[in-house]
C-alpha cells in the first residue's frame, strides 16, 4: 500500500472516529480528531501534488 493510499485510510479512519465522537457527544475529542483529520487532508493534497510534479 503506498503512502498515498494509507493516508487516504487514515483520513477515512479519522473521519468516522470524528462522527463516533459527534454523536457520544465529546467535543474536545470532535476538535481534536477534526484538527488530525486536516492535517491528513493536507499530507494527501501534498502527496498527491509530488505524484504530479513525477509525472
Amino acid at each position: 500500500m503506498s503512502r498515498g493510499e494509507q493516508l487516504k485510510e487514515l483520513a477515512s479512519d479519522l473521519s468516522r472516529a470524528v462522527e463516533a465522537a459527534r454523536r457520544v457527544g465529546l467535543p474536545t475529542t470532535v476538535y481534536l480528531l477534526s484538527m488530525a483529520l486536516v492535517e491528513v487532508r493536507e499530507a494527501v493534497a501534498d502527496d498527491d501534488g509530488h505524484h504530479d510534479d513525477a509525472a
